[in-house]
Order: structure tokens, then sequence, then C-alpha cells
């Protein structure tokens, strides 16, 4: 079912109004929403909305927040975020670490008590229009087993890094640090199908394809799937995102980390507060002049681009070319929503006395 950008924007800041959420905060969280839907990350878009308003209602999230500094330096900031919405937090957070950056050269923020952020790959790219890099990542709940694991101690955990260009795309690498992030199992259990050998395994460790094992006491996978293809890697990834994100702005880490469902219990004995996010941005010129950056960096571009492509693949993409196609189309003919995704946005009409 394919629905118009502009009836999902206004159905989605819709419901974050009759949330509580101040009009700015509504239009800030839309935004974030939609921009997952139109590069195409499922996962994350309007099908989380109901997700939202569950944590809501649950009193887990605080529709108008007190969103605040609470340790700074010249180019440094930890935020805490009362817990708001983290598609209004991260963002808020973002424009800090781009302000610092323009007078200290680089600018980075520490945030805790927070929820769910959207795709990582919006915040990085905050920092493109102002000639910067953009560094964006976030924990999440547990449902991640470290290599050589049975227990789920670290989230899908993503880092997201966005490098401005000249004249090409600029360089957006969005990603969790697993095999495959929760929202592709949530879509493969919508759809009925079933997971690829190595993005999960069972409660006792042993690999498998079912896509609703997480809700048997299965887990995800680092990175690698296992040990032999390098889940290591995959696992420290994992765990930096954790430190940076929770570790160092006091927010939940490892097994304490708030779930996203609502209907799942908090953690006992929590060790922060919410969820954490960590963002920064980098002016190129306090590295190099920005149009020689801008010009080499179009320059890596083309080169990668233009690279010998394995038979039966028609070209190497750079990182963000999916994405950035996915947007030109469904700006164009719309936003595809599956059935399930449908029928939850309708309850919602029909919760909040809303068209849909």
């Amino acid at each position: 079912m394919i629905f118009s950008v502009d009836k999902l924007q206004k159905f989605t800041q819709e419901v974050f109004l009759k949330m509580g959420c101040s009009p700015e905060h509504a239009q800030q969280a839309t935004q974030v929403l939609l921009s997952a839907d139109l590069r195409g990350i499922d996962s994350h878009g309007v099908a989380r909305l109901i997700g939202y308003v569950r944590l809501w209602e649950a009193e887990r999230v605080n529709a108008q927040p007190d969103i605040k500094i609470v340790h700074e330096t010249p180019s440094t900031a930890t935020i805490d975020g009362d817990r708001g919405l983290g598609l209004v937090i991260a963002p808020y957070a973002m424009k800090i670490a781009i302000e610092k950056a323009k007078v200290a050269g680089t600018g980075w923020v520490a945030i805790k008590n927070s929820n769910h952020y959207g795709i990582a790959g919006y915040h990085s790219m905050m920092a493109l229009e102002h000639d910067m890099m953009g560094i964006s990542m976030t924990n999440a709940s547990a449902l991640v087993a470290p290599t050589f694991s049975q227990e789920r101690m670290l989230g899908t955990n993503p880092i997201a890094v966005a490098c401005p260009t000249n004249e090409e795309p600029p360089f957006v690498a969005d990603f969790s640090t697993t095999t495959a992030a929760n929202g592709k199992l949530e879509i493969l259990q919508r759809k009925e199908e079933e997971a690829p050998i190595g993005w999960v395994q069972t409660k006792e460790g042993h690999p498998t394809e079912d896509a609703g094992i997480l809700k048997k006491g299965g887990a995800l996978l680092p990175l690698g799937s296992d040990r032999v293809h390098s889940s290591h890697k995959g696992y420290c990834l994992g765990s930096i995102v954790d430190i940076f994100s929770a570790v160092l702005s006091g927010a939940n880490y490892g097994p304490w980390v708030p779930p996203f469902p609502s209907y799942v219990p908090l953690p006992e004995n929590p060790v922060g507060e919410g969820v954490g996010h960590f963002v920064g941005a980098m002016r190129v010129d306090a590295f190099r002049p920005a149009e020689d950056y801008k010009n080499h960096m179009d320059n890596w571009i083309r080169r990668f681009r233009n690279s010998t492509p394995v038979e039966g693949q028609k070209k190497v993409l750079i990182p963000g070319d999916p994405e950035r196609e996915s947007e030109k189309l469904r700006r164009k003919e719309g936003i595809p929503l599956l059935e399930p995704v449908v029928k939850d946005l309708q309850s919602l009409a029909d919760k909040f006395n809303l068209e849909f």
C-alpha cells in the first residue's frame, strides 16, 4: 500500500501533538521518522510510531521534556534528555555539537536519559550543510549475544558517519553493529518469512532461521555472525558504541538499557538514566581547506564508484547510494507500507480520533 509523504507527515505530526508534544517537537520527531521511510529504512519509520505512543502511555516517554546541559567544556557537553523522545533529543544535541565545532573545530555531545532516536544517519547528516563531518551512535536494549555468549548483553548499537562533498552526493554510512538490525527481523515476521542463517541464535546459542526467536529467548548476533567470520569485531564495535553512548554520559549500558517495547519490563537495578546517545561534528577546515577536502572527497567517490564490479553486479555502490536512490523514488511515487503497519496506524487514528 502506497502513501504520499505529505499524508504520512501530516498524520504522524498529529499523533505526536495528541501525545502532548509541542508543535516544534512534533515536527522534529516526524521529520526524523519520515526520513527513515524515505531512505528505505522501513523498520525505523512510521512503523515505529505505535511503539512511541505505547511508551508514552506507559509513562516511559515524557512528551514535554526539559532538555538541559548538565556538564560542558568549550568542545564537549553532556545532556540530560528528561525521558523525552530521542527523535527530539538527538537533533537538539547535534545542534549543540555543530555550534561547538564552529568555535572549537570539533564538538562532541553525550546524551543520557533519552529513548529510541530513530535512524542514526539523520543526526550525522545534520552536519553536512555546515561543511562538517557528522558522527552519531546510540545504544539500545540488549538483544545481542557477544561472541561465545548465550546471554544477551548489547543492543544493535548503530553507528553513522556523514562526510560532505562538492559535486558528488555525500558519503553516508549508517549501519548497526549486528549482522542484521532488529527491525529487519520485525519486517520478516510481518511477512511471515524466515531469517537467513547467521542473523540470530537460539537461547542455547545454536544457529536458527526462526525470525521470531527473540521472543523465545534467542539473540541477535554481532556483525560477522560467528567467531570464524569475525563476530568479535562486531562485538567490539557494539561495545564501543555502548561505552561512548552510556558509560560516558551516565545512561544505562549493557543489559540495563530500557527496552523499546512498552510491555517488556524495565531491567532491575538500573546503572544509569534511560537510553544513551553520542553525537559529534568536525569542521573539515579545522584539518585542511574545505574546498580541497571536498574536491578530494569527490575524487575518492568517483574512483570507488568506477572500480570494476564482480560478475553479475552492475556497479560498485558508495555508502549512502541505496538510501539516496530510495528517497528520490519515494518522494515522487510515495512510501510503501506493509499491511500490519497500516493497521497499526489506523488503530492510532481511531485512538486519537484522527483521519488516516
